[in-house]
């Protein structure tokens, strides 16, 4: 069985971090489906998934970690085309 449900978020702009672990784990409830895989997929360049722990602290490291490797007030080649 494949069951298909969509979550539609709108981020505040850079580096602004989600938890959708509620939303996820409503959508599998809502499937009734007892054993299996959940995939979870972000269509879009320039967003990402990933697992962490949703805490404070690691949320202000993850933030100031992106920043160090893609300052969002640098010049990008692509902010050119």
């Amino acid at each position: 069985m494949i069951y298909t449900d969509k979550i539609t978020l709108f981020t505040q702009g850079f580096c602004h971090l989600i938890d959708i672990t509620d939303q996820v784990r409503g959508i599998i409830r809502k499937s009734k489906i007892k054993d299996g895989l959940v995939n979870v997929f972000i269509k879009g360049s320039t967003a990402a998934i990933t697992t962490i722990e949703y805490e404070p602290n690691l949320i202000k490291d993850m933030q100031e970690l992106i920043e160090k490797l893609v300052p969002q007030n640098k010049s990008y080649h692509h902010n050119q085309t």
